[in-house]
């Protein structure tokens, strides 16, 4: 090995640091260290450069360390719930943390849960081991013990969804009254009297929030409205669009709402092997959380909810809370899109 080559694989070897950082961008170390942790207090130039100027350098941040010197791990705990059923939902809403995460000290773990009491216990060992600085957690219930312990050990956390706790608590959710709302109005206008609601997870917040709002909406509109409820597998709804197919019209709903791709996926199915599409005797609404179905039937009438931007705007109001915000400044309601065709 020649005397060069020696040299660059030593400097190679050398553990980069901030101070490497801070002589490398002119700056000083409590403005390198600052920036490092998404410092709101900089400026937007300032901490790009940083961050731009440690990952050239090829920087990695020495956790031990820091969680000594500040208690911090620089790390954020996602708790999703893996029975979800939207369509494409985990990819989306961890790909819009990683975009709010881009530019800050802070890495993402990512826990699937596919039982409730074991979402809990995760909880749980986050607080006692203290091995995240924050929470997102997913499909909240109405009266979430995740939620409940959280609030109770102080600890910063915000949900996707909202709960019936009187503690006030962050949140970012669709607002599903509006949701039902909008669809109700909308089959109302195209003429349909006889109305089902298709939903799933009844044990969410969300589920009442839609059922609630479907219900005051069909009453006000005169409407027949039906909550259909115990019909969860894509067979069985498969099975429930092939019934609707062969009933006579006037003992099917002629009007429906569908809170899920995934589920209107399988209902569909069921309505064209009975040889009645949507939209001839039936008309369909449904929650669009991706773009896999307005490809397939890009006739449909559909209500928009943006994953990926839910995914960023929990994010920053997680590093808003860790960094001391009041909770009545965290609480988001984001609203529904109409996409009528």
């Amino acid at each position: 090995m020649t005397e060069d080559n020696h040299g660059a694989s030593s400097q190679r070897r050398q553990r980069v640091t901030l101070r490497t950082i801070a002589e490398a961008t002119g700056l000083s170390l409590s403005t390198v260290s600052l920036a490092l942790r998404g410092g709101s207090t900089l400026k937007q130039d300032t901490r790009d450069k940083v961050t731009e100027t440690a990952r050239q350098l090829g920087y990695v941040p020495d956790r031990a360390g820091v969680r000594l010197r500040t208690g911090k791990t620089n790390m954020i705990a996602l708790v999703m719930d893996g029975t979800e059923d939207s369509v494409d939902f985990a990819r989306q809403m961890i790909q819009g943390i990683g975009q709010a995460l881009k530019g800050t000290a802070y890495h993402l773990t990512v826990t699937p849960e596919f039982d409730r009491q074991q979402s809990t216990d995760t909880i749980r060992h986050i607080l006692h081991n203290r091995n995240a600085d924050g929470v997102i957690i997913t499909h909240t219930g109405r009266q979430d013990r995740r939620v409940q312990l959280m609030i109770e050990a102080g600890f910063p956390f915000v949900s996707h969804g909202r709960t019936a706790f009187q503690a006030r608590h962050p949140y970012y959710d669709l607002h599903a009254e509006n949701f039902a709302a909008l669809a109700v109005a909308r089959l109302a206008e195209k003429g349909c009297r006889r109305v089902a609601l298709i939903i799933g997870d009844n044990t969410t917040m969300n589920y009442h929030n839609i059922v609630g709002s479907f219900r005051d909406s069909t009453v006000r509109l005169g409407l027949v409205g039906e909550v259909l409820e115990g019909v969860h597998t894509p067979a069985d709804l498969r099975q429930l669009g092939l019934g609707f197919a062969q009933a006579a019209p006037d003992a099917r709903p002629d009007g429906i709402i569908c809170d899920s791709e995934m589920r209107t996926i399988a209902l569909i199915g069921g309505l064209q092997d009975g040889g009645l599409p949507p939209g001839r005797g039936i008309e369909l609404i449904y929650k669009q959380t991706s773009g896999i179905l307005p490809a397939l039937s890009p006739h449909l009438d559909a209500i928009g909810e943006d994953i990926l931007g839910a995914g960023e705007a929990l994010t920053r109001l997680l590093l808003r809370r860790i960094e001391g915000a009041l909770v009545t400044e965290l609480q988001v309601l984001a609203e529904p899109v109409p996409n009528w065709v």
